[in-house]
């Protein structure tokens, strides 16, 4: 690998982490300590904690986030939907998604900086593993540049090697979200060829986190994520993001002469995870984490000068004109927000019921027919997504006259958080028999006595032809 520039003066007119070739220049941004580090250190462990602790948390029987796409339950802290319930995730989609253009046109790129999943990962998993092992930014930089050795290839092992069980210690939480902890510790004591699709797919995640975070890093968030380029849309001059105070900053000089207060030590530079000159101004790579705001106040107060002079603030209020928060765009990301997550939160509680019921006409004929009757044969499902044993008892609600349903009045018992089959048959004698019609299936169920109706469509042939002919 050819030796890259251990002092790249980042541009507007190109990415720093892309050299003129193409080629990837490697980042090794410097450590920094401040208020904005220390919490965003604190949030990202809590975030951690959370992935990690969520399958293990047992919520009326099941983990608090259980996708289990076997039984096709998908249990979310405390409320089991089947697939027929999935029209919910439309409104958790909608809730979400504006919340976060709310957060965005009011902060920013909070999100990115403080909040992905991706930068959570890579700057408080990665690259902690990475400085603890080859030290600070400006040795790693050295240190790749340097010739191989016992030592480099030492550390290149044992960073490496590390980098691929972080990545297979977050690839098998991941898949407990959707197979359990307990069934994905009982394959692991089977054997990877007793379950080869699990096996491959742990496999593939944990290359694809090495690679993601051992090699592509920061160049996800530039190049591949699709947010900091919608991010333009959602915010204006009014937004809250991360910006260099120009006007109290300029000229640059050295401490001691005339000028402004930035002394350009390049410190704010040093420790960006994307490489940025955040004195350039607002640019796409910058996901507003904060680190250059803390490495310049350090410097301010050495220097015994004001702080800030790089904050989170507008672009008005970095140009000394009047920021305005409450804005026409807050207000409506904020109402879409609400009406999505409200209507989630009705539809889950109201609509999600713990029972379920589901019916499709068995292969064969749509209707049979005989001198005395007209029946038609469905496949009825009933899902029990309670975690404890349920009853269910069927019957036709208001038929007509004539109409009857095979094993009306049985009780019928589900295991917890299983579903059983039943092969249903409807009746209408012939004299009873007016055309195709609309039926009722009421379904009760215990505990909770709540009765499920269910439509169901009663075809036949034309009334006339089942009447008898006179002598």
């Amino acid at each position: 690998m050819a030796k890259q520039d251990l002092r790249k003066s980042p541009n507007l007119d190109s990415v720093t982490t892309v050299n003129a070739d193409g080629s990837h220049y490697i980042l090794h941004p410097a450590d920094v300590s401040g208020r904005f580090t220390t919490a965003r250190k604190i949030f990202a462990a809590f975030l951690l904690l959370i992935y990690v602790a969520l399958p293990w948390i047992q919520i009326n029987g099941a983990p608090a986030v259980f996708l289990d796409v076997q039984t096709r339950q998908f249990h979310l802290f405390g409320i089991t939907l089947a697939p027929q319930d999935l029209w919910v995730m439309f409104f958790s989609i909608t809730g979400l998604g504006f919340s976060l253009f709310f957060i965005t046109a009011l902060l920013g790129r909070v999100w990115c900086g403080w909040a992905c999943p991706y930068t959570v990962f890579l700057e408080h998993i990665y690259r902690r593993i990475e400085r603890w092992i080859d030290g600070e930014g400006t040795q790693r930089k050295r240190l790749d540049a340097a010739p191989w050795g016992p030592g480099k290839i030492f550390r290149r092992v044992v960073k490496n090697g590390l980098f691929l069980i972080v990545s297979a210690l977050l690839a098998h939480v991941f898949l407990s979200y959707f197979i359990s902890i307990k069934r994905l510790y009982h394959f692991m004591e089977e054997g990877p060829m007793s379950h080869a699709f699990a096996f491959g797919a742990i496999l593939f995640l944990t290359g694809a986190l090495y690679v993601c975070f051992a090699r592509f890093r920061e160049q996800f968030c530039i190049m591949v994520c699709p947010y900091g380029r919608l991010q333009s849309a959602m915010t204006d001059d009014n937004t809250m993001i991360i910006g260099y105070d120009e006007m109290r900053g300029e000229p640059r000089g050295k401490p001691g002469a005339v000028t402004g207060d930035c002394v350009d030590c390049r410190r704010c530079v040093n420790v960006c995870p994307t490489g940025i000159d955040i004195r350039n101004g607002l640019q796409l790579e910058c996901i507003g984490c904060a680190a250059c705001i803390d490495a310049c106040d350090d410097i301010m107060k050495k220097l015994d000068r004001p702080t800030g002079l790089v904050r989170y603030d507008s672009l008005n209020g970095l140009s000394q004109k009047k920021r305005q928060i409450l804005r026409p765009r807050i207000f409506v990301y904020a109402t879409l927000g609400f009406l999505g997550l409200a209507a989630l939160t009705l539809t889950t509680f109201f609509k999600a019921r713990p029972y379920t019921v589901s019916s499709s006409r068995m292969a064969g004929a749509p209707f049979y027919i005989d001198s005395e009757s007209v029946r038609n044969h469905y496949q009825l499902r009933l899902l029990n997504k309670r975690n404890q044993p349920a009853t269910f008892e069927m019957s036709l609600e208001n038929p007509p006259a004539g109409y009857s349903l095979s094993g009306a009045g049985q009780v019928i018992t589900i295991e917890p958080h299983k579903g059983v089959t039943r092969p249903t048959i409807l009746k209408a004698t012939a004299e009873g028999y007016k055309g195709p019609t609309e039926l009722t299936l009421a379904i009760k169920g215990q505990p909770g006595d709540i009765t499920l109706r269910h439509k169901i469509r009663f075809v036949g042939p034309h009334p006339d032809s089942l009447k008898t002919p006179a002598p």
